[in-house]
């Protein structure tokens, strides 16, 4: 940014701040809202454009390298006329930055004059086009791309501070995503009746990005494939120089035949675990002095004075209408150690009483106890793995 521009910014953040000040308002005749008399007209040189940090995002593609990487890995058209491998996909995800949700919103992008002008491009694929793209991408073609990412996020990751490589924290999970094409190549009906997909996605999550993400029918359990993908993620934050691994996800990413793997290898995990007959038999003998009472650390911390809580809508409805309704009174936590049938070790498993009270409209029915399971490699406080 120019001294220009800069004085641009400082100026206009001075005027608004202005206007925003503390006042004291005396009783107004009119609306605030005045509904000036505005006229529009049409700029010869000056064009605005909807989604005007599009530019900013091509900047960072071409100087970070990831133009070149895509065209290096990716060998799917014969010649290039005019489009390379990297216009399609760069069209593709600026699509969807844009707000585009399917291959038709891609006209639209076409049809504003501004738009490829903030790329530096003459035109851009059509929906026809990029959808012939698409189909031709094969699973070798995906492969190549994620790990020609990958290998530019590596670099930009090197111009991170030393803190940044403390430890590297891999979340997994899947996701239930809905088509309502009929004719869509892959999809199923999943457990709960939906037609789609079901994708695996892993991810870094101080940083929120989506590390390896791999497409499945929709009735394909949550941990299928979760395994090789941790692995393939584990290399990739060596190689960028974390210094601490942590696997996390929830009870259908246990992965017990790979945990002996990863603690030899020195990487931490922490994953829910199914609440089975024997870990329960196991948590039920547990003596009274075992348990000590579990406090969550608060969602959000009171930037200004505490509040008092309002009334819960919900709970009153439920109880006026005599539904039935499981309302949480107290939780304990507890650690047993536990070995899988997989595994050839003891790892500790973090248990969660929680004390239930199944309620239907003012009348308590009876007291429910419920179990759940965190098995870990980590010695952090149970508190703190829960």
């Amino acid at each position: 940014m120019n001294d220009y521009t800069r004085r641009l910014v400082t100026n206009g953040k001075r005027r608004i701040q202005y206007r925003l000040r503390d006042r004291a308002w005396e009783a107004q005749e009119d609306p605030m809202l005045t509904a000036s008399n505005i006229h529009y007209e049409m700029a010869d040189r000056a064009r605005g454009l909807a989604v005007g940090g599009i530019g900013t995002v091509h900047l960072l593609a071409r100087r970070t390298g990831l133009i070149e990487a895509i065209d290096k890995a990716l060998h799917v058209l014969k010649i290039h006329l005019p489009y390379h491998e990297s216009d399609h996909v760069l069209n593709l995800a600026y699509n969807a930055l844009s707000g585009g949700t399917c291959l038709e919103d891609i006209e639209l992008r076409r049809n504003d004059e501004v738009y490829p002008d903030a790329l530096g491009a003459q035109r851009i694929p059509d929906p026809t086009t990029a959808g012939d793209f698409c189909r031709r991408f094969a699973q070798d073609h995906i492969e190549a791309l994620m790990e020609a990412i990958n290998g530019i996020r590596v670099k930009v990751w090197r111009q991170q501070p030393e803190e940044f490589f403390e430890e590297a924290v891999l979340d997994a999970d899947g996701t239930l995503a809905e088509t309502t094409g009929e004719c869509k190549q892959g999809m199923d009906i999943s457990y709960e009746g939906v037609w789609g997909y079901h994708p695996l996605l892993i991810s870094l999550a101080k940083t929120k990005e989506p590390l390896y993400l791999v497409n499945r029918s929709g009735n394909r359990p949550s941990q299928e494939g979760a395994s090789e993908r941790f692995d393939q993620a584990i290399e990739l934050c060596r190689t960028a120089g974390f210094r601490k691994i942590l696997l996390r996800g929830d009870t259908d990413f246990s992965q017990t035949r790979s945990l002996d793997g990863w603690d030899d290898q020195g990487v931490g995990f922490i994953f829910g675990i199914d609440a089975m007959p024997n870990l329960v038999a196991k948590a039920e003998a547990l003596a009274p002095r075992c348990w000590k009472r579990l406090t969550r650390a608060a969602k959000y911390a009171v930037a200004t004075e505490p509040r008092a809580r309002p009334d819960n809508v919900n709970e009153e409805i439920v109880r006026e209408r005599g539904f039935t309704n499981i309302r949480l009174k107290s939780e304990q936590v507890a650690e047993v150690d536990y070995r899988p049938g997989a595994c050839a070790r003891d790892y500790r498993v973090v248990v969660v009483r929680k004390n239930l009270s199944v309620e239907k409209g003012e009348l308590a029915l009876f007291d429910d106890i419920r179990y759940s399971f965190s098995i870990t490699n980590r010695p952090e406080p149970q508190e703190q793995i829960v």
